[in-house]
C-alpha cells in the first residue's frame, strides 16, 4: 500500500497554538479521507508540527476509492407516483434534490412497516485521491482550531485570504508522486524549506515515507513534535546534570520552547551570585514567563545562579555569543 504525505509550510505558528493545530490538521485529513473510503485497513495516521510546517503521513491510503453500493429512500408511494404510475410533482422534487436521474421504472417499492416507501438503489463511483485530498484539505483547514486568524495577500497581489498564518509552500506525494492539489494560491509539489539558518537550498522530497528522515538529514528540522519536545527534554537533562543541578521545568514551558525550534540545542548561561538575594520566587517567574530559561537547583535544593537556555542554533563560536547576550538580559 501507498502512503500520502501533505505538508502546509507556514510563517512562524503561534507557539502556543502549534500542538493543537498540527494535532487538528492531520486528524482532519484523516478523517475526511476515512469518509470518502480512501484509507484502506490498517492505515496509520502520523502528524507533525513546527514552528513553520504542519504535515500528516498517512499509510495504506488508496489511489481510488470503491465504488459504493447504496439506497436511498425517497418518498411514499403515495404521494410519489399519480394514479397512472408516473412521477408526481413531489417525487420529481426529491430526485432533482438528490441528483438522481433514472425511470421510475428502475424505483424500488420497500414497506418500513407503516408506508410503502419509493427508494432508488445506486452505486456511487469512488473518488479519486487528488479530489478526495483536495476536499481532505479544505475540510481539515476549515475546521482548524485557530485562534486569531490573520488576513493576507496572495501572490496574485488582489486576492485576500485568511488563515492564522501566511503559508508558503504546499507539499503533496503520493509514493513518489506529486498529487495535483491547490490551497491558498499555491500549487502542490515535492519541494520543501529546511532549517531557516542551518540550509538555504529547497529539499526536494523524494517519497512521502521518506519525509521526516529527510528532512532531518537534510534540513536540519525534526518535524515530529512529539519526537523533537523528547529530544528537547533529554538535552536539557544533560545539560543541568552536566552543571551540577537539577532542573525547573514546567510542562507548559517545556511545550512553549519546543514549539518555537526546529532543532533544539541548549546553552547555560547564567548570572552574578549576588542576585541570588532577591527572593527566588521572583527570579524563577523572571527567567521562565520573560525570557523562556529554565532555572536551576544545586544538590542542596538551592537556586543557581545558572539557566539553561533552549536554542534553534548550533553556533560557530560553540554558543559563547549566546551565552553572553542572555546573561546581560538577566542583568538588565
Amino acid at each position: 500500500m501507498t502512503s500520502l504525505l501533505v505538508e502546509l509550510q507556514t510563517e512562524e505558528l503561534p507557539p502556543k497554538a502549534l500542538k493543537k493545530l498540527s494535532e487538528a490538521f492531520a486528524d482532519g485529513v484523516q478523517k475526511s479521507l476515512a469518509a470518502q473510503h480512501l484509507l484502506a485497513e490498517g492505515s496509520v495516521c502520523t502528524g507533525y508540527g513546527a514552528p513553520r510546517r504542519m504535515a500528516v503521513l498517512l499509510t495504506n491510503v488508496l489511489e481510488k476509492a470503491p465504488d459504493q453500493a447504496f439506497r436511498q429512500k425517497l418518498v411514499p408511494v403515495r404521494v410519489g407516483l399519480t394514479a397512472e404510475g408516473e412521477a408526481a410533482p413531489a417525487l420529481v422534487k426529491k430526485m432533482a434534490a438528490l441528483g438522481i436521474t433514472c425511470p421510475v421504472s428502475e424505483l424500488k417499492r420497500v414497506s418500513d412497516g407503516k408506508n410503502e416507501q419509493l427508494v432508488y438503489e445506486g452505486v456511487k463511483v469512488g473518488v479519486e485521491l487528488a479530489a478526495g485530498l483536495q476536499k481532505a484539505l479544505e475540510d481539515s483547514v476549515k475546521a482548524l482550531p485557530i485562534p486569531r486568524v490573520m488576513n493576507y495577500q496572495l501572490a496574485d497581489g488582489h486576492t485576500t485570504v485568511q488563515f492564522v498564518r501566511p503559508v508558503k509552500h504546499l507539499t503533496a506525494l503520493y509514493g513518489e508522486t506529486v498529487v495535483p492539489v491547490e490551497m491558498f494560491g499555491l500549487k502542490a509539489d515535492r519541494m520543501t524549506m529546511g532549517h531557516r539558518f542551518h540550509t538555504k537550498a529547497p529539499i526536494a522530497i523524494r517519497t512521502a515515507d521518506g519525509y521526516a528522515e529527510q528532512l532531518r538529514a537534510e534540513g536540519k528540522v525534526i518535524a515530529s513534535y512529539a519526537e523533537r519536545r523528547a529530544k528537547l527534554v533529554e538535552l536539557l537533562h544533560e545539560e543541568a546534570a552536566r552543571q551540577g543541578g537539577t532542573l525547573i521545568a514546567p510542562e507548559d514551558l517545556i511545550d512553549e520552547t519546543n514549539s518555537l525550534t526546529e532543532w533544539p540545542v541548549i546553552y547555560t548561561s547564567g548570572f552574578e551570585e549576588k542576585f541570588l538575594a532577591v527572593p527566588e520566587e521572583c527570579l524563577i517567574l523572571t527567567m521562565q514567563t520573560n525570557q523562556k530559561y529554565f532555572p536551576m537547583r544545586d544538590a542542596a535544593g538551592k537556586l543557581m545562579n545558572k539557566f539553561c537556555l533552549v536554542s534553534h542554533l548550533e553556533a560557530k563560536d560553540g554558543g559563547d555569543a549566546i551565552r553572553s547576550g542572555n546573561a546581560r538580559v538577566v542583568r538588565a
